[in-house]
């Protein structure tokens, strides 16, 4: 095996495991600015993670012995950014048991379903997913060989005897991954009752809630009028009006906060927040209600979100609750995949994104009142220094969320912060969120974003623009501070 001189290796890693996880992965090869990246990410590496955003399951956590199941439950099945490259490649999402909204026939042999990934894991060189499995086989369950065909088997054995045992049950891992606090993200009809059960089990770990409207506030949404019913008896509101709609989101909004929750969350079409005259919004509302669809009323649903983000806003200031936004993706832009699988499949593509002028109407009310804070995520990275970060730069209520989905990568990491540093500043980012369902590479992404961090600061110092005294306040406030501050966590 070739050891790079000036490279830092454990020492009690064999030539298999040295392969799989260098320990200068993602610093400069300039010795010198490598040198003070690996200082500086001495001083974080081992803080707790702070996960203000994300999509785990809180069923997980609900009981003491919940297990993840096989490995291919925990690596393969929930996870859209695994099966949607393998899918990519013509590896038919039914061959890896993802469940048919038909409840049609999928592949229910999960020995089957790990051998194809391993078969197919060398599609993910190179990718921010590729180091993600390559840290979480190796940190979490130890293992120190390349998943391939020849090996599956017997990485199956060793994975699958792992998760039998107490250790790597979630809370357990929750632990050992030095989790200070998780939030989930759960629709504005759940009852929270996962939550109430972590609550009332006397565990420690902190799980909170994150309210998330879309399914109500999107008048095409699937099952909207059955979502809204569902918000009817979560609230105890007979919704029948605009009126009875706005009180029982607030309703909800209220119950939330009870159980922890301290933000929201909106994936929207667009970023523009124009709000609708009362009667406007009452009167498309009821159109909603009553299923009139016609061809002069298919504007309503772009309108009514639009009108809502802004009264999102509006309930933000008057309860505290963060408000972020995501938007610039296409959701389930593959019609047949969402068809046959629902959403969430790896079909969401980014979009061209605007900010500046969108914005305007929710800024022009809520942009300069102290009891908001609203964060912003974009998948079109050319909005960074161009809109984003002078927006962030002036706004007080205004903070960048990390680089998102498709740009939660070491390019994307570094491309955002040569795009925000300099007009943003620091201290209107909100640090990081690892914003995924796949609970065990936490740790992993986690460790990106602190190694992009530190390495980037490392950059900054060697030119002059910052002192070492001020890059190790810089990736303390980035890889913990922040995040903990701009979520109220």
């Amino acid at each position: 095996m070739l050891l790079l001189p000036g490279i830092c290796y454990s020492k009690d890693m064999n030539a298999e495991a040295l392969h799989m996880l260098n320990e200068d992965r993602l610093f400069s090869p300039d010795p010198t600015r490598r040198h003070l990246a690996r200082e500086l990410y001495a001083t974080v590496r081992d803080l707790p993670l702070i996960c203000p955003h994300g999509h785990v399951d809180p069923q997980l956590f609900a009981e003491e012995n919940h297990s993840f199941g096989s490995p291919a439950e925990l690596f393969i099945i929930p996870d859209h950014y695994v099966f949607r490259m393998l899918y990519s490649q013509g590896v038919p999402l039914e061959s890896l048991g993802i469940p048919r909204r038909d409840g049609g026939a999928t592949e229910t042999d999960h020995r089957k379903i790990w051998r194809l990934f391993c078969e197919k894991y060398y599609l993910f060189r190179g990718t921010p997913s590729g180091l993600w499995l390559r840290q979480e086989l190796a940190d979490v369950f130890g293992i120190t060989e390349t998943p391939d065909a020849a090996n599956a088997d017997k990485l199956y054995d060793e994975i699958a005897a792992k998760l039998a045992t107490a250790a790597f049950r979630p809370r357990a891992l929750y632990e050992k991954f030095n989790i200070e606090v998780l939030c989930t993200t759960d629709a504005a009809t759940d009852s929270l009752e996962h939550h109430q059960r972590i609550r009332e089990s006397g565990w420690k770990g902190r799980i909170l809630p994150t309210f998330r409207p879309d399914a109500v506030i999107k008048l095409n949404a699937p099952n909207w009028r059955e979502n809204i019913d569902a918000l009817s008896a979560a609230s105890g509101i007979g919704i029948t009006d605009y009126k009875s709609f706005i009180a029982a989101l607030e309703n909800r909004r209220a119950f939330f906060k009870e159980m922890g929750a301290t933000a929201t969350d909106h994936g929207a079409e667009s970023p523009d927040t124009k709000p609708l005259e009362i009667s406007e919004a009452e009167a498309i509302f009821a159109r909603a209600l009553a299923g009139n669809r016609d061809e002069q009323y298919q504007g309503d649903p772009y309108f009514f979100e639009c009108h809502m983000l802004t009264e999102m806003a509006r309930m933000s200031v008057e309860d505290g609750l963060v408000m972020q936004l995501h938007v610039g993706s296409y959701r389930n832009h593959n019609a047949d995949i969402f068809e046959r699988f629902g959403a969430d499949k790896g079909a969401d593509i980014p979009t061209p994104t605007g900010y500046t002028y969108p914005l305007k109407p929710l800024l022009d009310r809520y942009g300069n009142h102290p009891n908001l804070t609203l964060i912003l995520f974009t998948l079109d990275e050319s909005c960074y220094s161009n809109e984003l970060a002078p927006l962030a730069g002036h706004y007080p209520t205004l903070r960048l969320g990390p680089p998102w989905w498709f740009h939660d990568s070491p390019n994307g990491m570094t491309r955002y912060l040569d795009g925000v540093l300099e007009t943003a500043g620091v201290y209107n980012l909100a640090g990081f969120n690892d914003d995924t369902r796949a609970f065990c590479s936490i740790p992993a992404r986690h460790d990106v974003w602190r190694r992009v961090v530190c390495d980037y600061l490392a950059g900054l110092t060697l030119r002059g623009i910052v002192t070492e005294k001020d890059a190790q306040e810089m990736a303390l406030d980035l890889s913990y501070r922040l995040a903990k501050s701009v979520y109220r966590l």
